[in-house]
């Protein structure tokens, strides 16, 4: 996170893409997600699909598209608050849209709606890498611990 003084007061800039994916691979080595942007209350994150990430049918099973929208959720967040690791999720919906490829990366695109002091309310569409068609649309709430902003 940035600090700069403006006007004689202390104000916070976004966290960078960069420090984001640099506090998810040390505090979650075992997420196989991407940052691919995160800033301007949402992220883009990436998550590449093989045979671990398979169900019957050929396709990604439901688990990896709801860790997909956790975790672009929890970046969006991230982009705006700055790092706070006790942001965690309160409630998270998913609606199946349609079948995702088995052969392509899942791309989790996050819009905060609303960003508060000690709730944020975000939605995710999931893609299938190469298709505007969404596989699943995510809605989730995360609490901000207090004094974190």
């Amino acid at each position: 996170m940035i600090n700069q003084v403006k006007s004689g007061v202390a104000t916070t800039t976004m966290t960078t893409t960069a420090e984001i994916a640099t506090f998810l691979a040390r505090e979650f080595p075992q997420t196989k997600c991407t940052v691919e942007a995160a800033g301007n209350f949402g992220a883009t994150v990436r998550h590449e699909v093989g045979v671990a990430e398979w169900r019957p049918g050929g396709t990604v099973a439901g688990p990896v598209l709801m860790a997909v929208a956790d975790v672009a959720l929890y970046v969006a967040i991230l982009g705006e608050i700055g790092i706070v690791p006790l942001t965690v999720t309160t409630s998270l919906n998913i609606n199946f849209l349609r079948k995702p490829s088995g052969e392509a990366a899942i791309i989790g695109v996050c819009r905060l709606l609303k960003l508060g002091r000690t709730l944020a309310v975000g939605e995710v569409s999931l893609y299938s890498e190469g298709s505007d068609q969404p596989v699943a649309h995510v809605v989730g709430t995360y609490s901000i611990p207090p004094a974190s902003r």
